[in-house]
């Protein structure tokens, strides 16, 4: 056990992933904060394709980005001081303190996590010296007794740091009081003494029918169900990395198709056209026919000639190039943009194999992979159909462009270009995640796809009402005077016990 002083801290870990631990954790933040504490949220590991960039310059996971805003707080690298961005089935790039330190297997990186944890702990001391509260997420489930050892990112964060537990399961899927019971069954017996009760998520119906059940766990587990969560068929938040493919489309009038890659990256770019509904966005899926569509997307990639050999392989080319015979537009993002040039070269192998590929050719550039990647947060204007709209957003890629094409610039940042148009306007690029998040930029862009203007909506203002009524949800169906009880909190003040 640690003797080291440490902020109050509270930290959510799950029956399984996907159990909503991210979403917990972002609606405790927006709980506390509105309650007047300034709260930090922490995860000592991620593995997630979707990411953000810091104000420090740094890269984290998106997760730990929203709940930041969730927060009211800056993001900083020490909300995730460990990212893994996985590249091939068994390989993924290590980020620590938002640098990325090599590309490992996953045998190689579970000896690296000796490395790996004074970088967790001094992240998380550093919160604990400037914060109120800390809420940490947990990463998979701690029942996954072969990860035990040298574990970051569950029971032994907790065990290293002396903080408490609350355990979420997702009712959802089936066989919830299993997942709750066989969870705690499995951990050792000090893991068991920090649990500290359990959080149903996503349940649908009568509650009462429920009660029976309830009443069991607490019974067996001598711990309390701290909260049941209803199903919120209505929340739209950033996701972490899964796609969420539901969207209204009844009063659409812009058609998106967007290919899922095997490693899409940053697909939460894509949201303001998912939530809109004046767009049907269609992921178009390995094996789907290609839909009709005024414009396709392709989106970031963590692979990008990996990614661009799985579009071939798909005929998804064909449909590409049969879709700009017809007078539909192109969009690429981050290594969509890269896919849209002459030649993608990666000579020291930092996204796969070394080698070189050729491009889908729409636009005169080549780009080359380097080790050094671009982390930066930027603002400027859209240079499309003579718009200025402002854009704001972040770049992460590792890709240098340059050639002919890029004297045509998508959207000037200062005192430099980014991105390209092509020559009769058909296609467009950029390295700018966030691209469509101002909504004006995405009026200009709906605006060019589709010939005259399309309503848009705020995402920004859309995250927080998200936000707000998440938090509502919880103040209802949670005990938060007994979640700030176990997190060490006092109900009466601010101060640290």
């Amino acid at each position: 056990m640690s003797q080291r002083k440490y902020a109050p801290t509270l930290m959510v870990q799950g029956t399984t992933s996907d159990a909503g631990k991210s979403i917990t954790v972002a609606g405790l933040c927006r709980v506390f904060a509105r309650r007047g504490y300034k709260v930090a949220p922490f995860k000592p590991q991620n593995m997630a394709l979707n990411s953000a960039v810091t104000a420090n310059g740094g890269e984290i996971g998106r997760a730990q980005a929203l709940q930041a805003v969730a927060a009211s707080v800056e993001a900083h690298t020490d909300f995730n001081p460990v990212l893994l961005k996985p590249n091939t089935d068994i390989g993924a790039q290590v980020i620590v303190d938002g640098h990325p330190v090599g590309t490992m297997d996953a045998t190689d990186y579970h000896q690296y996590k000796q490395i790996a944890m004074p970088a967790v702990l001094n992240a998380y001391q550093r919160l604990s010296d400037q914060y109120d509260l800390i809420l940490v997420e947990g990463a998979g489930s701690p029942a996954e007794i072969n990860l035990r050892d040298r574990d970051i990112a569950n029971m032994g964060f907790a065990e290293a740091v002396d903080c408490p537990v609350v355990i979420v399961s997702d009712i959802d899927r089936g066989g919830v009081f299993a997942h709750l019971y066989g969870t705690l069954a499995l951990l050792s017996d000090s893991e068991q003494a920090r649990t500290q009760g359990f959080i149903i998520n996503r349940f649908r119906g009568d509650i009462s029918l429920l009660q029976s059940g309830l009443d069991w766990l607490e019974q067996t587990t001598n711990k309390p169900v701290l909260g049941v969560m209803p199903y919120l068929h209505d929340l739209q938040l950033d996701a972490e990395d899964a796609i969420r493919a539901d969207q209204s489309t009844q009063d659409a009038v812009v058609k998106v198709a967007v290919p899922v890659l095997p490693r899409i990256s940053n697909h939460t770019d894509l949201d303001p056209l998912r939530l809109n509904p004046n767009v049907d966005l269609i992921w178009v899926t390995m094996g789907q026919s290609w839909p009709q569509a005024d414009l396709i997307i392709l989106p970031g990639s963590k692979s990008v000639r990996d990614d661009l050999a799985f579009i071939r392989s798909q005929g998804w080319d064909k449909e590409i190039a049969r879709h700009l015979r017809y007078g539909g537009k192109l969009l690429g993002i981050c290594g969509g943009f890269q896919m849209l040039g002459e030649t993608i070269q990666d000579p020291q192998g930092i996204e796969s194999a070394a080698g070189e590929s050729q491009g889908l050719g729409y636009l005169s550039m080549h780009t080359e992979l380097t080790a050094n990647k671009a982390l930066v947060n930027c603002e400027g204007q859209l240079q499309l159909d003579n718009s200025q709209a402002e854009v704001a957003g972040y770049e992460i890629h590792a890709g240098r462009s340059h050639g002919p094409a890029l004297s045509q610039p998508l959207i000037l940042l200062g005192d430099r270009a980014d991105g390209a148009i092509s020559h009769d306007g058909q296609v467009i690029g950029t390295y700018l995640h966030g691209l469509l998040d101002k909504p004006d930029a995405c009026a200009a862009i709906l605006s060019w796809v589709y010939g005259k203007a399309v309503e848009t909506l705020d995402i920004a203002q859309c995250r927080e009402q998200q936000l707000n009524h998440l938090a509502d949800q919880f103040e209802q169906h949670l005990d938060i005077d007994k979640l700030m009880a176990i997190a060490g909190l006092s109900s009466s003040n601010k101060e640290r016990p």
